[in-house]
C-alpha cells in the first residue's frame, strides 16, 4: 500500500515528531560530510525548505551523494527535532529515491540571479524562492478577490474573450481571424473581405468585459468578471503587458460615490486578507524587495483614501513647482509621474481622482451637469500609480446615443448595448482593476513581467 505524500508546509508546522513520512520535492542544495550529507528540499508548498539528513545507513549512500541541485527525490524518513539553528524540524532519511536527475547545467544554482536572467527561464523561475513566493501570493490573492465578491452578493460572470467590441475605443486590439494571410479574400473595393472570415466580421481579443458585464448587472444586480484581457499597444514599460488579467465589477442602482466606496473597500479588504494569510511569503518581500512595503500596505488598509477632483489634482500638480516630463494642463491625461507625485509626495496615501474631462474618456461614461466632465474615477497608489479605473455609466438613452455619434461608434453594431438603456435603464457603475498591478503593489515587485507566469510583451511570446 503506497504512502500519501506529506507536504513540507505541513511538516514545518507540525506540532510533534512523526515517523516514516513520505517527502517528495526538488533539491535546492546539498552539503556533504564524510558519513552523512544534508539535502535542502522544497516542494513548492511554502517558502521554507526542509533539511533532510542522509546517513550511511541509507541504501545507496555513495551513489546518492551525486544528487545535484534541481534533482527531484522521494524520501521516506522520520521528522525529528532539528539540531541546527533556525529550524524546528528536520527529517532523518530511511529511504532515498532519485526521481529525476539534474545536470550541472541546471540554471538555478545557489546564487543571486538577476530578474532579467530569470525572465529568460520563466518555465523554471517558479522554483526560485522569490518567484515561488510571488505565485503563491498570486494564487491567494485570486481567491481573496472571489471571496470578497461572493461574500458581498456579487455573481461571477464569464464574459467573452473573443469579441466584436472595442470597449475603450483605443483601437489597440489583437485581431482574431482564420483568413489566409498569404491570399486573403478581398471585396470589390480591394479591402479584406471579413464576411468570409470565421465569424463573418472583424473580431478581436477583448480589452475588457465591461460592456457585456453591464448586460448582466442590469439583470442580476451585482456581478463581477475576472479574466484575461489583451492590448496590442507597443509599450515596453514596467507596468504594461499585452496579456493581463482584469477584475471588473458592475453594480446596478449605483452612482459614482458608491462606486468609489466599493473600490476602496475592495482594495483594502483583499490587501488585508493577503497580509493575514501569506505572512511567510510576504516576509521575503518585506526583507529583501522593499523595506517600507509592510508599512505602506498597512497604511493603505488602516486609513481612508484621499479623494480629489481631476481639476483640483491639476491645480496641485501645477503648484508643485516640479518640472514634468509630460505637461500638466486641464484636459490632458495624468501620467504615471503625476499620479505618483500625488500619492507619494503630496498626499502620502492612496488617492481617488474623480470627474475627469469628457474629451479624454470613453463614450459610456456618464456626462456631468457641467457638460465638460464625466463621472469617472481612478484609484492611485504609491509606487504604481493607477490601479483602479471606473465610472458611473451613461444610463440616459439620448445622451448615450449622442456620445456614440461623437465617437463614431455604430448604433447598429452596439444595438444590444443601447437596448440596456431602452428597456428599463437604471443608474449603474463599475470599475476595472489590473490584477497584476495590484500584485505588484502587494509584493513590491517593480515589473509586471515578474508577477505574471508567462509574460506576453511586444516582441516576446
Amino acid at each position: 500500500m503506497s504512502r500519501e505524500r506529506t507536504e513540507i508546509a505541513q511538516l514545518i508546522e507540525s506540532e510533534s515528531a512523526q515517523e516514516s513520512v513520505l517527502i517528495q520535492g526538488w533539491v535546492r542544495t546539498r552539503r556533504d560530510s564524510k558519513d552523512f550529507f544534508f539535502l535542502e528540499l522544497n516542494d513548492g508548498s511554502c517558502l521554507k525548505n526542509l533539511q533532510v539528513v542522509v546517513t550511511r545507513a541509507v541504501d545507496g549512500f555513495e551513489s546518492l551523494k551525486s544528487i545535484r541541485t534541481g534533482a527531484s527525490v522521494s524520501i521516506v524518513g522520520d521528522l525529528v527535532a532539528s539540531q541546527g539553528k533556525g529550524q524546528k524540524w528536520e527529517a532523518m532519511a530511511k529511504e532515498v529515491v532519485l526521481l529525476g536527475d539534474s545536470p550541472e547545467s541546471y540554471p538555478l544554482q545557489k546564487k543571486r540571479h538577476s530578474l532579467e536572467f530569470m525572465r529568460e527561464i520563466s518555465h523554471l523561475r517558479p522554483r526560485a524562492n522569490l518567484f515561488g513566493a510571488v505565485f503563491r501570493v498570486r494564487s491567494r490573492l485570486s481567491f481573496a478577490i472571489h471571496r470578497y465578491f461572493q461574500e458581498n452578493g456579487f455573481f461571477y460572470v464569464n464574459t467573452p474573450i473573443i469579441t466584436a467590441s472595442d470597449c475603450e475605443g483605443a483601437g489597440d486590439l489583437f485581431k482574431v481571424t482564420t483568413l489566409d494571410m498569404e491570399a486573403p479574400p478581398r471585396s470589390e473595393d480591394g479591402l479584406l473581405d471579413f464576411s468570409q472570415d470565421f465569424f463573418s466580421q472583424k473580431t478581436y481579443l477583448t480589452v475588457s468585459g465591461q460592456l457585456e458585464g453591464e448586460a448582466f448587472a442590469t439583470s442580476l444586480g451585482k456581478i463581477y468578471t475576472f479574466g484575461p484581457t489583451f492590448r496590442a499597444e507597443n509599450s515596453n514599460t514596467s507596468r504594461h503587458a499585452s496579456e493581463f488579467w482584469m477584475v471588473e465589477p458592475e453594480i446596478a442602482f449605483c452612482d459614482l460615490r458608491q462606486d468609489m466606496d466599493c473600490a476602496e473597500d475592495f482594495v483594502k479588504w483583499v490587501i488585508k486578507d493577503t497580509l493575514d494569510t501569506c505572512q511567510s511569503d510576504l516576509e521575503l518581500f518585506f526583507n529583501y524587495v522593499d523595506k517600507d512595503l509592510e508599512e505602506r500596505l498597512r497604511f493603505v488598509v488602516e486609513r481612508p483614501f484621499n479623494r480629489v477632483s481631476y481639476t483640483e489634482a491639476v491645480e496641485i500638480l501645477q503648484a508643485s513647482g516640479k518640472k514634468w516630463d509630460y505637461p500638466v494642463e486641464w484636459g490632458a491625461n495624468l501620467q504615471s509621474e503625476h499620479e505618483r507625485y500625488l500619492t507619494e509626495e503630496h498626499f502620502k496615501s492612496p488617492v481617488t481622482v474623480y470627474d475627469y474631462p469628457k474629451g479624454i474618456k470613453p463614450f459610456y461614461m456618464r456626462t456631468n451637469e457641467d457638460q465638460k466632465t464625466v463621472a469617472a474615477m481612478d484609484v492611485l497608489v504609491p509606487g504604481i500609480g493607477e490601479i483602479v479605473g471606473g465610472s458611473q455609466r451613461e444610463e440616459r438613452l439620448d445622451i448615450l446615443l449622442e456620445n456614440m455619434k461623437h465617437h463614431n461608434i455604430s448604433e447598429e453594431d452596439y444595438s444590444w448595448y443601447v437596448d440596456l438603456r431602452r428597456f428599463g435603464s437604471v443608474p449603474h457603475a463599475g470599475f476595472g482593476l489590473g490584477f497584476e498591478r495590484l500584485l505588484m503593489f502587494i509584493t513590491g515587485m517593480g515589473n509586471i513581467r515578474d508577477v505574471i507566469p508567462f509574460a506576453r510583451t511586444p516582441g516576446n511570446i
